[in-house]
């Protein structure tokens, strides 16, 4: 349980960090050519569409630990 705990909150942090803020290299131009609050919402947008993937991936993990743990 400690375990997860401490992915949860090693993922948590790296949602909030100024690095995940990072984009690939044609999300990067554009957000220079759309100006500053643009580029922030699209910064958002990335990590809103990352975050249900592994969300989904993280509770199927959590699920598949805890049946064959034993």
């Amino acid at each position: 349980m400690k375990k997860a705990l401490l992915i949860c909150c090693f993922l948590g942090t790296m949602l909030v960090t100024k690095d995940a803020m990072s984009q690939c290299s044609i999300c990067t131009k554009t957000a220079q050519q759309l100006g500053d609050k643009p580029a922030r919402g699209l910064n958002s947008g990335i990590i809103y569409l990352m975050v249900a993937p592994l969300a989904i991936i993280g509770f199927v993990g959590y699920r598949w630990w805890r049946n064959y743990k034993d």
